[in-house]
């Protein structure tokens, strides 16, 4: 069985047992989580699809860990005229690890 989920504005597709980074999420390791936001519910027969959400399905979870990802150089130049900016980047996560699928 698995789920596609809405979190952080970005799609992921959960199956349970899996360890699933995502955009960071507020509460400490191991808190639980419940995400309700389900686009699709598949894996067993015919896979139900959400207009845009599937009633009643929620996934659940527990925080593995809270952290950063590596860093990211963003670097503009502009030739000949003297411009250049450089910038660095890391984005924070939360890795969750899914413990079942409701619905």
């Amino acid at each position: 069985m698995y789920a596609v989920v809405r979190t952080g504005g970005k799609q992921v597709r959960m199956t349970p047992g899996s360890a699933v980074r995502v955009e960071r999420l507020a509460g400490e390791v191991g808190d639980s989580v419940e995400l309700d936001q389900v686009l699709l519910v598949g894996g067993e027969g015919e896979p139900r699809i959400g207009t845009p959400l599937v009633e009643g399905a929620k996934v659940r979870g527990t925080i593995k860990a809270q952290g950063r990802g590596p860093k990211l150089t963003i670097f503009k130049m502009k030739r000949r005229k003297g411009y250049r900016v450089k910038q660095g980047h890391r984005q924070d996560y939360t890795e969750i690890q899914v413990e079942g699928i409701e619905g």
